[in-house]
């Protein structure tokens, strides 16, 4: 199996859990001199992709692409490209704080969520994971990404303690293009873009059971849960992928 696709005009990580969460954490003790940072591409992403330019700039410069989410490994299949496993963002955290603590203490930052949970987030990180230790917790303020002193001040308290692993919770696409435009000046091990992960850690909002997630209803079960964000957002991914997929076969035909 490759180790790398491109499909959806981006290049796509080939890897297991396993491989994706040692790959994670043999770059973050590498410390770079520009950080690593991970994207998980999930259906609405690869809707965004195609007319977002700074979010294809993000995902070009991303040291790992995980696919997140059945149906984009579906497209791929149909597309005659395979992945071993998806690899949501939040399954990717917890299995590296697991595999982490056990060979040495890592620090780790938590940037996104709305004020105070990621403060509950790190109560709970640190209570089942021993060696995790959570060096920092900051919520931005709505529209900081087009203050240049908030952000001048984000980067700062970063690099003040330059975490092993920083988790980077404001959603999608601007996490990836926060960290595109930053990663020259963020002195971290490693960087991760990972939605409302901070938000399921803190248990400020519930997964799936996980009946629905091996029967590829997670997407259902968070439009039960938010109804009022989630929805519009969902029928317009689902209205728009299958035109994406159906363009990228055709591309693949002709190529043959």
């Amino acid at each position: 199996m490759k180790s790398q696709i491109t499909s959806f005009g981006i290049n796509i990580d080939s890897y297991s859990m396993s491989d994706s969460v040692a790959k994670c954490i043999e770059m973050a003790k590498a410390r770079n001199s520009v950080v690593p940072y991970v994207v998980t591409p999930n259906v609405d992403h690869i809707v965004n992709l195609q007319n977002n330019e700074r979010l294809k700039e993000a995902y070009y410069d991303a040291s790992l692409v995980l696919v997140d989410g059945k149906p984009v490994k579906a497209a791929l299949r149909l597309l005659g490209e395979s992945i071993p496993e998806v690899v949501p963002g939040s399954d990717l955290i917890p299995a590296i704080f697991h595999a982490a603590h056990k060979i040495q203490p890592i620090s780790v930052y938590l940037l996104g969520a709305a004020e105070g949970v990621a403060d509950k987030a790190k109560l709970n990180i640190e209570r089942k994971w021993n060696g995790v230790n959570i060096v920092g917790c900051y919520s931005p303020p709505i529209g900081f990404e087009n203050d240049e002193q908030e952000n001048y001040k984000i980067v700062r308290m970063i690099n003040d303690i330059q975490p092993d692993i920083l988790v980077i919770g404001l959603g999608s696409p601007k996490q990836e293009i926060w960290i595109w435009k930053n990663q020259h000046h963020i002195k971290a091990g490693i960087a991760l873009c990972v939605g409302a992960t901070i938000d399921f850690l803190a248990g400020e909002v519930k997964r799936a059971p996980i009946i629905m997630r091996k029967l590829s209803l997670e997407w259902l079960y968070r439009i039960y849960t938010d109804p009022r964000r989630l929805l519009k957002r969902y029928l317009y991914d689902a209205m728009i992928f299958p035109g994406i997929v159906w363009k990228e076969w055709k591309k693949s035909t002709q190529n043959d």
